[in-house]
């Protein structure tokens, strides 16, 4: 059995290896690395947003939630999904042209500096630093679901496992940049569908319907299909709980590695019909998603199983459901979700360093040679400081808990960049002095809300709340007032934004 799935995994590994170096050559500029020069078609645009977006999340993180705690966590699907549709149908046709009209910028941070003509770098600065501390995290719950994958697979040593998942995935994002990490995520993103779907319906199809199946569960235990009912202790789930499932959904605003995917559309009008194939594909995965957690009691008992760790209770319904070659594929996928994330988060992170960081600040006159190099040189050094954290303090429930890592990194991301994406597309009266601002409140509220106040007043039921909210809200709150009390954009700053709404009507 080992044979067959190390030779799925060879070829699977081999395919992806094999596009990087296709578009290796084709990397040569910062537009072609960052954005693929803009030329992405809308399938690929739409199913790499998504693979992307839900890593080892989805196969991993999700159904252990609902494991434990039965579809009282689905309100965390029902958010992103929302969350999904919006960005989509507000921000992805807007941002595509007011980035190309902003100098072409081909990251968010540039985007921040040229839509506010701030000369001074301060905002690419800031923006950059909040990128690499939040992917920091994000990176890393990559590596510890990938950790988890080969471990459980292989039987192998979680350092040893890690060494692996972090060379493979830095070697094709090293190779072809953006153009790579597209392509490789369509790939990814229907191996993940294919496994997400396959796996509930054969369970249930082993239980006798899906009748049988909701039988079984509700005699198991009644709370396991009610929303409103936490399965474990069967208490009745908060308000502030479902608020803060839901809340996940601001999070997309604000996300790096999803809103480049927007900017790097070959046709703006091609948006709509992008907007489509992509929330089919997460409508139904995220309903397969939640169904694989609450289906894994019925796998437990039928197959004997003992489920030690329920964000592997994926891997362990493929141990026992499929033929040795159809594990190796089955698992590949898992760790598609995880690649499929892990990349585009060490682009973006590699791109907010070199262009923001090291051109604005270090080397001014750097050559676009020179910063492709340096952002190649990026994605090494951050995988090798988030592998570091990964590897480090075993004993953390933080630090090797997938689903715990996301839910911070998504919630930074979502306070400090959402509000201002959308006061920055849609309010023309936002100047530099409230985007800065607005993006240290949100990120300092995300910090200090989860490891002060959540963390040191469990007690207190408002500090219970996803610290996306309160951070969201803040920034928000900032960014109009601090805008409104100081100096107010220059005519070239809202003739621009008057010229892009207009011709984005």
């Amino acid at each position: 059995m080992q044979y067959y799935i190390i030779g799925a995994f060879a070829i699977y590994l081999l395919i992806m290896l094999g596009i990087g170096f296709l578009f290796s050559n084709k990397s040569t500029t910062l537009g072609d690395y960052y954005l693929g020069n803009r030329k992405m078609n809308k399938w690929v645009v739409a199913l790499s947003a998504q693979a992307s977006d839900m890593s080892g999340w989805l196969l991993m993180g999700l159904p252990g939630a609902i494991y434990v705690s039965g579809l009282s966590e689905s309100w965390i699907g029902i958010g992103l999904v929302i969350g999904t549709y919006l960005n989509w149908k507000i921000v992805a046709k807007r941002l595509r042209s007011y980035s190309h009209a902003c100098n072409d910028s081909v990251t968010i941070p540039e985007f921040f500096s040229n839509r506010f003509k701030d000369k001074t770098g301060v905002l690419g600065g800031v923006s950059a630093l909040i990128i690499l501390i939040f992917f920091l995290f994000y990176t890393v719950s990559g590596f510890v679901a990938c950790t988890k994958l080969f471990t459980s697979t292989f039987g192998i040593s979680p350092m040893t496992a890690l060494i692996i998942g972090v060379i493979v995935i830095v070697a094709y994002t090293l190779m072809g940049g953006f153009m790579a990490v597209c392509w490789t995520d369509v790939i990814q993103g229907a191996l993940m569908f294919f496994a997400i779907v396959i796996v509930p319906s054969l369970i249930v199809y082993q239980a006798g319907g899906w009748a049988d199946s909701i039988n079984s569960l509700n005699t198991s235990n009644a709370y396991y299909l009610n929303m409103f009912t936490e399965a474990k202790s069967g208490n009745a789930v908060s308000v502030i709980s479902i608020c803060s499932s839901l809340a996940w959904g601001l999070g997309y605003f604000g996300m790096p590695h999803i809103l480049v995917r927007f900017m790097a559309i070959n046709n703006p009008r091609a948006i709509t019909e992008s907007r489509r194939i992509a929330m089919t594909w997460v409508i139904i995965s995220l309903g397969a998603a939640c169904a694989i957690g609450v289906l894994g009691h019925i796998f437990a008992a039928q197959h004997g199983v003992n489920v030690d760790d329920a964000e592997k209770i994926f891997m362990l319904m493929i141990k026992q459901l499929f033929h040795p070659v159809f594990i190796g594929i089955m698992m590949s996928a898992i760790l598609a979700a995880i690649m499929s994330t892990a990349d585009s988060q060490l682009l973006v992170s590699a791109s907010a360093f070199s262009n923001d960081i090291y051109k604005k600040f270090i080397r001014k006159n750097a050559s676009n040679k020179e910063l492709v190099i340096v952002s190649r040189i990026s994605v090494a050094i951050i995988a090798i400081i988030a592998a570091f954290i990964a590897a480090s303090d075993q004993e953390s429930n933080f630090l090797k808990q997938v689903m715990a890592l996301v839910s911070f990194a998504w919630a930074g991301f979502g306070s400090s960049f959402g509000p201002l994406v959308l006061l920055a597309l849609f309010w023309k009266k936002t100047n530099i002095f409230g985007a800065a601002a607005g993006m240290v409140v949100g990120a300092a509220t995300a910090i200090i809300w989860k490891f002060v106040l959540a963390a040191n007043f469990p007690e207190v039921a408002i500090f219970k709340l996803y610290e996306i909210v309160p951070g969201f809200v803040l920034s928000l709150i900032t960014i109009i007032v601090v805008s409104l009390v100081t100096k107010a954009p220059s005519k070239e700053i809202t003739d621009e934004f008057e010229k892009v709404v207009a011709n984005d009507l």
